[in-house]
């Protein structure tokens, strides 16, 4: 999985939780990852605006403390990828352990 594609992976994961805009997402991953994963601006909302165009992410635009934020959230398909990413993801990670020598 390069980048890019782990990068959407985690995207889904975090929308997958709770609708959120684009700090909170970017916020959200920084802090479950233990700051070990980041999401910077200039490819988080690439992402996020390529998600929205196939179909697995919409958006909504809220008015919050006189600010305009853009809402993000999963879609049917937005879930059903997230689930095969998921799996993928689960048989990408015993691969490597395999190799290493540890337990899956």
């Amino acid at each position: 999985m390069n980048a890019r594609e782990q990068l959407r992976m985690l995207i889904l994961a975090v929308l997958g939780r709770q609708p959120e805009h684009g700090y909170a997402i970017a916020q959200a991953i920084n802090t479950r990852s233990e700051g070990l994963l980041r999401a910077r601006e200039g490819t988080l909302y690439p992402a996020l605006h390529a998600l929205e165009a196939e179909g697995l992410i919409e958006s909504q635009e809220h008015e919050v403390a006189g600010r305009t934020r853009r809402e993000y959230r999963l879609t049917d398909r937005g879930r059903a990828a997230l689930a095969r990413t998921r799996r993928d993801w689960q048989a990408q990670v015993s691969a490597v352990q395999a190799v290493l020598g540890g337990k899956a």
